[in-house]
Order: structure tokens, then sequence, then C-alpha cells
């Protein structure tokens, strides 16, 4: 007889693809066992459906005896009445075991602390799970944002990096602790687009905690899936940020738009920001080049591909920067003198500003809900009076109609008042975000990508026109960060 111990150190058994139990079912394979024998059923696996596979198929059909010597159970004697039960319970206890432990972490992570041993890429954790910026990898992060806003995608974001030969997150890691789990050999300094993509993407830059992004669908699977935000918990100011929030929101905001390289290997300085007025479509870069001259201009993507009836909307980039510059030239200098007056006049061009409309408005949600209020101890009252026989069935429903529809009215209107004065917050919270950008930017010289991306969320061109002596003229509408259109005084 001879003896082989297929599982000599501990592993979970509710894994069957631990390596002594996958050994074990390659000698079953090759017809070099004939008996199985574990100390329970247990510790065979966890899960009744497939320890009832192996004992009930599997074993049989490759003519492998199982023993459970705790349990009793031995093929050769017949089928044991009791075993599928015990497999069941056997679960139980991996599926409670589980409940704990999630019960566990989510204690944990509903209280501000974090779940994790390991932060995100630009921070350490010290003996307290406090965040720490890490000196080594927090200027990598910087300097992504900072390829981002000059209008680099995360493609050449990672190429750059990968040039300027700085280790991966996974080479930082292995140099550190010796992980393996995301070092590919021959390959330190090679940025993935996705990793470029998931630190531009990341909120906790911005010095939030974010507990449960992941999740597990079940206890018996090792794949997590992404949890939606309204799943995840966020905790503001938990840590000192690397990005400051301004940055983080106008780079989520040029990530939504496209700006791939053109033929020549260059992002243009309006790539992905230009759309036409009339139907709305993003407007591309053009070069024409003759022996004279070489042109730049923007024209209408559904006119390039022919796929809809519009005009070319054609604009010179020369022209167009010149148009851009000088009016962010007007509207900074008008914002940096005037600073009170310029939050002001984007708060009143706001359809919802207004100081004295808001307090009209406060004043008559005041009013409403003080009346739902009134009316609901009106229907106790009624109730009361129903109950003890003051007034008919009759009566009473004909009242409660009438105060029901009057609270469900009173209710509508005063959501609708406190979206309005949620905007005309909004609106004042927004002038700052601007005022902060004017402030960081106070001269400049030229339009970078940078400082473009920063100060202009889009630019809507008109088709140009001409008037009774044939001179051309063509509008634009520039829509600037956080406040949108701008139009100061004369």
């Amino acid at each position: 007889m001879i003896f082989q111990c297929f599982q000599k150190y501990r592993y979970l058994t509710s894994a069957f693809q631990r390596p002594g139990f996958q050994s074990m079912l390659a000698d079953i394979e090759a017809g070099k066992v004939a008996t199985v024998i574990v100390k329970d059923m247990s510790r065979l696996g966890r899960n009744y459906l497939q320890v009832g596979m192996y004992t009930e198929m599997i074993f049989p059909q490759k003519g492998v005896r199982f023993i459970a010597i705790n349990d009793g159970v031995d093929s050769a004697q017949g089928d044991n009445d009791f075993a599928p039960l015990r497999n069941i319970f056997n679960e139980w206890l991996v599926r409670d075991t589980s409940k704990k432990i999630k019960a566990v972490k989510r204690s944990k992570g509903m209280s501000g602390k974090p779940v994790t041993s390991k932060p995100v890429y630009g921070y350490l954790m010290d003996e307290d799970e406090n965040f720490i910026i890490d000196e080594e990898a927090a200027p990598v992060v910087k300097q992504i944002y900072r390829l981002c806003l000059a209008g680099n995608g995360p493609t050449k974001i990672a190429r750059m990096l990968t040039e300027q030969e700085i280790p991966t997150p996974g080479t930082l890691e292995y140099r550190r602790t010796g992980s393996t789990r995301r070092y590919h050999p021959g390959y330190e300094c090679k940025w993935a687009t996705n990793t470029v993509v998931h630190i531009l993407e990341n909120r906790e830059y911005m010095g939030c905690l974010v507990n449960f992004k992941t999740e597990k669908p079940s206890y018996k699977t090792k794949h997590s899936i992404e949890n939606p935000i309204e799943k995840q918990a966020i905790f503001e100011n938990h840590h000192e940020p690397i990005i400051d929030t301004q940055t983080w929101e106008r780079v989520q905001e040029l990530r939504k738009q496209r700006k791939r390289p053109n033929r020549y290997d260059e992002v243009g300085l309006f790539s992905g920001m230009l759309f036409c007025a009339d139907c709305g479509s993003v407007m591309y870069q053009q070069r024409y080049q003759t022996d004279k001259r070489k042109q730049d201009c923007y024209i209408c993507g559904n006119y390039k591909k022919r796929t809809h009836d519009c005009t070319a909307h054609f604009i010179r980039t020369d022209l167009l920067t010149a148009g851009v510059l000088a009016n962010l030239r007007k509207v900074t200098s008008y914002a940096a003198k005037h600073e009170k007056q310029f939050i002001k006049l984007l708060v009143e061009q706001n359809e919802d500003g207004g100081k004295r409309r808001n307090a009209a408005k406060r004043k008559e949600l005041d009013a409403a809900e003080k009346r739902i209020s009134e009316l609901s101890a009106i229907f106790k009252r009624l109730y009361e009076d129903s109950v003890s026989g003051r007034i008919s069935d009759e009566r009473f429903t004909e009242l409660s109609a009438d105060y029901e529809a009057e609270q469900q009215e009173l209710k509508e209107r005063a959501a609708r008042i406190q979206a309005e004065l949620s905007k005309a917050q909004a609106a004042t919270v927004n002038a700052e975000k601007f005022m902060n950008i004017v402030r960081k930017h106070m001269n400049f010289e030229e339009l970078t990508h940078t400082l473009l991306r920063e100060f202009v969320e889009k630019i809507v061109v008109h088709e140009c026109s001409y008037d009774e002596n044939g001179t051309r003229r063509q509008d634009i509408e520039i829509y600037y960060s956080f406040v949108g259109k701008v139009d100061l005084p004369e």
C-alpha cells in the first residue's frame, strides 16, 4: 500500500483550486488513486454542490473509494444519508463567516477608517492607518494631471512616462515590499494606459477616503466588481490632498472630451472643445498647405463626414486663437480688478440669481413648509374626531381629501423652490471656483493647452456671414469653466 498526503499546508477548504486538491485530481485522472481519505467532509470542501459532485459522481466513475473518518462516511459501505446534510452545514459555516467578516469591514468602513491596507499610488499608510504623502510618487501624480490639463490623453501620457523611465506603481511596490503582484520583469518603466486612467479618475487624490470601491458578488467567487458611486462610502478631508479640487474636476470634464492626436501626431489646441452652433457636432482640425502658405483651421464634423446636412462653419485657427485670447484677457482683467462686482455679475446672470428674488423664494418656502406642518396637525385632529364620532365618515372623507390635495400641492411647490435656491447657491460657489482659476493665472502671454482647458469648458462656432461691404463676420460663444457664458458690462 502506497500512502500520499496531498494537502500538507493550510488552505481555505472553500477553494477547490488549492494546489493539493488539484494534484489529487490529476492523479485520479491518471488512475493512480484507489482511495481518498479525509478527516471529515469539510476537509474535502465546503461547497455542498461541488463536494456532492466529487463524492457522488466523479469518485464512483473513477473507481475511487471515499472515506471521511470523523463523519463515518465510507463509499464502500453504500450511500450515507446524512452526508448531504453535513455538506450543507459545512457550507453554512463558510457563509456565516463571510457575513461576519463583511459586517466587520462595513462597520469599519462606515466609521471613516480605510478598509484597505494598501493606499493608492502616491500615498503611504502609517501605523495608525493614516494616509501620508509618498514623496517619491506624489510628484508623478501631479505630473500626470498637468499633462492631462495640457491636452494629452492617457495613452500619450503613459508613453511619455515610459520615455522618462519613471518606475510604474507595480515596480515601486516590488522594490519596497518584494510583492510581485503587479511587477513585470523587463517592463519596470512600461506604463499602461489603464494605470494612467485610474490615477486621473481617482478622487482620493483630492483628500477623500473612498471605501467599498469594489465588492464580491458571492463568497464563492474571488472576482470583484466595481461599485457605483452611490454604493461607495466617501469621506472628504480625510488626508492631505495631492491634487486640488478644481484641478480634479477640470480633468474630469476634459476626460469626457475626445482629444485624439491628428495625423501629424499632434493634439490641436482646441481639440475636443469646439462645437458647431447649428448641428452640435464636434469640429475637426484641418491643415492646408501650399507652396505659398500653411493654414490650420476647424470645420464641422458632420460637414466633413457628410453624415448630416450642415455647412462647413470654417474658422481659421490663428483667428480663433486671437479671438479667444482677447476675450479671456478681457474677462480675467475685469475679474481681477472688480472681484466682488464680477462674482455678483455671474450670480445675477444666472437665471436663478439675485438676492431679492432668493429672499422672496426663501420666504415663500418657509410659508409652504409651515402650512404643510399645519395640515399634518389638522389631519391628526380630523382622524381623532372621526374615531370619537364627532364627525361622520362622509365628512371626514370630504375634508381629508381637500386637505390632502392642498398638502400635496404645497410639497411639490416646496420641492421646486428648494431646487431653485440650490441652483442659486451653486452659482455663487461656481463663481468662486472660477475666481480661483483667475487668481492662479493673473498674467499670461499666450494661449496654451493648459491655460485654455483650465479656463474654458467649450466654444461654440457659428457660421460666418457677410455685410453689404463684403466684410466677413463670424460669432463664437465661449463657455467658461463653472460659470458658462460671461457678458461683461460695457
